[in-house]
Formats: structure tokens, sequence, C-alpha cells
């Protein structure tokens, strides 16, 4: 569901209701029950307008709301988001509740994939779950793996070798060791998801123009092109260091599989610019499907009804594709 203030149940619903081919996969919708059905009964006020599949989803949803946490006398959609707007650390709680179910779900076997909804970190964190995102979060209800956090859209890969910290710490978190690790598991999962036989990884450049020579930073001349030299030797097609300022061009011309930059902005803005509306979230390395809509939770425009849903279409199309790759053996 996401975070309940947001859009999350809004897209998640009109997804489902336009994913076009019933019976393709069976949803199950973790999250605050009452929430989602008034959700629901806003987006479609005559029972009889009800998707089938989305009728069917109503029916069997995980509820993660806790005893005493929602009055009865709350009730309709726009009454139960008020009090939450109310309420950020409850809504943070339920999100986390709702991530944290779904997991329990997928390892025990009992869903196949699992999309996400977006949430809020503070609000996250204040519900007593201290990770800065979905990525960190699944990671750790997974044993501890390595992941890549990969988005696609358009024929453009990016990951970001840091996710979400304060661009001050990056130089010091981008190491040799980090970034071959997300070489490793970039190369791993566009074999097994995207079925690439030998995937084509450009490194991006920490500083600009790879720091001129030590004018503008070593880091390219100490960390990333060494990193990128080890991964060859390890047999990965890992090219680069390349400047930021061409390399995504590149990458989107088809010249590259995918793109490891080396923080947040560096790969969002590429691919927020190249398929913003239509990118997916992937996380790479888990020992189960997830993905996500590239968006956030757009609190200014929740529960107005006015919400695209392309991207969590996209993110459904992509679970199901990955459930099929996985066919070969191993995570994603």
């Amino acid at each position: 569901m996401g975070d309940g203030r947001g859009i999350g149940p809004e897209v998640l619903l009109k997804a489902l209701a336009g994913c076009g081919h019933p019976g393709r996969f069976i949803p199950l919708i973790v999250g605050c029950k009452r929430l989602v059905l008034a959700q629901a009964e806003s987006l479609w006020p005559r029972p009889a307008g009800l998707p089938a599949i989305v009728r069917e989803a109503l029916r069997k949803i995980v509820d993660v709301t806790g005893e005493d946490e929602l009055p009865p006398e709350v009730a309709g959609f726009d009454r139960i988001r008020d009090y939450l707007l109310e309420r950020e650390a409850l809504a943070g709680r339920w999100a986390g509740r709702a991530v944290a179910e779904a997991v329990e779900l997928v390892l025990a076997g009992k869903a196949e994939a699992l999309v996400t909804a977006p949430l809020d970190k503070h609000a996250l964190n204040l519900g007593g779950y201290p990770f800065p995102g979905h990525t960190e979060m699944l990671a750790s209800l997974a044993g501890g793996v390595e992941v890549a956090m990969l988005l696609a859209g358009g024929g453009l890969r990016v990951v970001p070798a840091t996710t979400h910290v304060a661009l001050a710490r990056v130089p010091e978190l981008v190491t040799r060791e980090l970034i071959l690790g997300q070489c490793r598991v970039i190369d791993r999962g566009l074999r097994r998801v995207f079925g690439i036989e030998r995937p084509r990884i450009a490194l991006c450049g920490l500083n600009p123009h790879l720091g001129d020579g030590g004018l503008a930073g070593s880091e390219d001349l100490q960390v990333t092109a060494p990193a990128a030299e080890l991964a060859r030797r390890e047999g990965l097609d890992v090219r680069g260091p390349f400047p930021a300022d061409t390399v995504f061009v590149r990458a989107a011309r088809g010249e590259f599989d995918c793109v490891l930059a080396m923080y947040h902005d560096q790969a969002m803005v590429a691919i927020k610019m190249h398929a913003f509306g239509k990118g997916v979230n992937v996380t790479l390395g888990l020992p189960f499907v997830r993905t996500s809509p590239d968006h956030g939770t757009a609190l200014d425009i929740a529960g107005r009804g006015v919400a695209d849903e392309g991207s969590m279409l996209e993110a459904l199309a992509l679970a199901l594709a990955c459930c099929g790759a996985r066919s070969s053996g191993g995570g994603i």
C-alpha cells in the first residue's frame, strides 16, 4: 500500500483495474484494510463499477492495522487520510508493517513477487523502522543480502552505488569494494531478469570530467578507475569510468546495458528525464522479485483521484516478467 497519506493506494487500485489481463496473476493487497476499501469506494462510488480483479483483491486484503489504531468513528477515505495526516508516525508504522508482512509472504512462498507503492522515509523512521528507504529495509529483511537499486525505463537502466545518503558522505562511501560488489549484483541481475547474456556495464565517474586529472578531485583516479579494472579482471564487461555528462546519453542510445552511477541524484535525474512516469525500480540481489514505481508519495495531489498509475502499471508488468525469468534459479 505504501504511505496511506499519499497516492500509493490510489495508483495501486488503478493499476490493478488497468492491467487488462485478469487471470495473469492473483493480487494480494497488504495494508490498512479500511483505508484501501475506502479508497476503492472513492474511486468507484457505485459497487457495480468495480473491476473484477479489484473486487477480488479487496476480498482478501492482509490488514496491518493494529487494534485501537483507527477508531471506528473515523470512516470514509477523506477522514481516514486526514487522521493519518495528523499522525505521521502512524502512517510510517503502517507502511513499514506492510513491507515487513509482504516480505514474510514472499519468503514463505505464499507470493511470488512484491510490488511496493511509495513510502515516506521520514514517516517510516518515526514509525519505528530505521531505514533510509525501501531498498535498505528489504535487504535487511531478506537477511542482509547485497542489493542494487536499479531504475529502468525507456531502454535506459541505471543503478546508484550509494542511495539515500547525504551528498557530503558520498566520497567516503564510494570504495573499490562497493563498486565491485555492485557490478557483480548488476551483472547477475541483468542476466537473470532481462535475459542479457553478457551485460555491458558503464561506470560513471564521481567528479566532473573524472576530476580533470586530479584538479577537481582524485576519487576517479584512486577509486573508480581501479574498481573498473578489478571488475574486468573478474570477467565482467565493465567499461569506463566515463564522465556523467555523456555516459547516460550513450547508454540511452544503446551502447551500454546499464550505468552504475555514484550517487542517488546522478542516477535519478537521468532516468526521470528519460522516462518519467514510466520508470520502474527493481531491487536486484533479493531472493524474490521486487519492483515499484519511480515516483514518490505525492502528498500534494493525494486524495484527489488524479494520480497517474502508469509507473505502477509498468512495475506490475516487470514483476510478472521477472517471475518468469527466475525459473533459472537464484535471486534476481
